[in-house]
């Protein structure tokens, strides 16, 4: 941000400097934080390294954007900072890559385009590769380690934030079992394990209590293929579950990422070949009630499906949705929640023009059918 102006904007000047900075000096990080109005944080696992980029941003007056998809990180910060971000007017945004802004500004988008009001989404996620197969670093598998091992303390996390129940509008969405058969894929799913429920449940409950909003329930679930992908699936998950429970469990999971993923998570990522041939589909059912009909009687009478796509979802994807949402942070100032804050995507960016961006920029989110009464 100290760039030449010109037209009352900051440009880039022809250098871009490289500041030096490590998590554990803080010093370091609030001498960058002061030199910048906005922050992208790419420290995972976030759980380990995460907190010092906050809360030097917090502190010292700058924005922070990061590409989280740890519940237990992205709600620590938002019990730990809210207030301090909201009385330096600083914005910090958790969850701006993959996870969680196809799910969370797809439920939006899904919402905006039903003519009526949407109670109820459930989401698809299908991940296409290429000959060479799909591969993710380590880092990511590191988070889940961690995660699924701690989910006892996100329980505890949860209590103390002490949220308010978020009320259900329209029929009862469902829980599909663990792992179902899907017609219109023609192939099973299961949950999607990722932070995309969590996310949107946190936007929806804001739109709600701050915007008077109706509430849209949500199901995120994931395609894993036919019986044999599912059969494997099974047994590595079985495994997974076992080890993470025990601390020898955890260091064998994180040593040997590729032996216990079938070559899925690796410690050097994917190659380009791998990311050139990957792309993901995100379908969004949703369900509501036509214009003039009570959301409180009756059976729901509209339904609307849509979708985002774009490519590959970790190292494609993600940065040009953290780009794009920093971006938005820094134009559409005037459409932000009116005061700074911890915020899901959804309620820092439902009132930009942050889907216009992503289409632009290859994340493209469209209506494949209209609502049929």
């Amino acid at each position: 941000d100290r760039g030449l102006r010109c037209a009352g904007k900051a440009a880039l000047g022809a250098e871009v400097d490289v500041l030096l900075c490590d998590v554990g000096d803080a010093a370091s990080l609030a001498a960058m934080a002061r030199q910048t109005r906005l922050v992208l944080n790419c420290v995972g696992p976030y759980r380990f390294f995460g907190e010092p980029v906050v809360e030097a941003c917090v502190e010292n007056g700058a924005s922070c954007i990061d590409i989280s998809g740890e519940p237990q990180f992205l709600e620590g910060m938002y019990l730990k900072y809210n207030e301090k971000a909201a009385e330096k007017g600083v914005y910090v945004v958790g969850s701006c890559g993959f996870d969680s802004i196809p799910a969370d500004m797809g439920v939006l988008y899904t919402r905006d385009k039903l003519k009526g009001t949407l109670t109820a989404v459930e989401s698809f996620l299908s991940v296409k590769s290429g000959p060479e197969g799909v591969c993710v670093h380590d880092g990511t598998w590191k988070s889940a380690v961690y995660g699924l091992s701690d989910e006892d303390n996100l329980r505890k996390l949860r209590k103390k934030i002490g949220y308010a129940p978020v009320p259900v509008v329209g029929a009862k969405l469902k829980k599909r079992g663990f792992l179902h058969y899907n017609q219109e894929f023609k192939e099973y799913a299961i949950p999607f394990m990722g932070s995309d429920a969590s996310v949107v449940k946190r936007t929806q409950r804001y739109l709600h209590t701050e915007l008077q909003e109706t509430p849209v329930q949500y199901g995120a679930y994931v395609n894993v293929g036919g019986l044999g992908s599912v059969i494997k699936l099974m047994f590595a998950g079985m495994l997974f579950l076992l080890l993470v429970k025990f601390d020898f469990g955890r260091k064998l999971l994180t040593k040997y990422p590729e032996f216990f993923s079938a070559g899925r998570f690796t410690k050097e990522g994917p190659t380009q070949k791998q990311m050139d041939g990957t792309s993901f589909t995100m379908t969004f059912f949703g369900e509501g009630y036509s214009e003039g009909q009570d959301p409180q009687n009756g059976k729901p009478n509209v339904k609307i499906c849509t979708e985002v796509k774009g490519p590959e979802p970790g190292y494609v994807a993600t940065p040009i949705a953290m780009v794009q949402a920093g971006v938005s942070l820094l134009e559409d100032a005037a459409s932000l929640p009116k005061r700074g804050g911890v915020y899901s995507p959804g309620a820092a960016f439902s009132k930009t023009r942050l889907i216009d961006r992503l289409n632009r920029r290859g994340v493209e989110f469209s209506v494949i059918s209209k609502p049929e009464i």
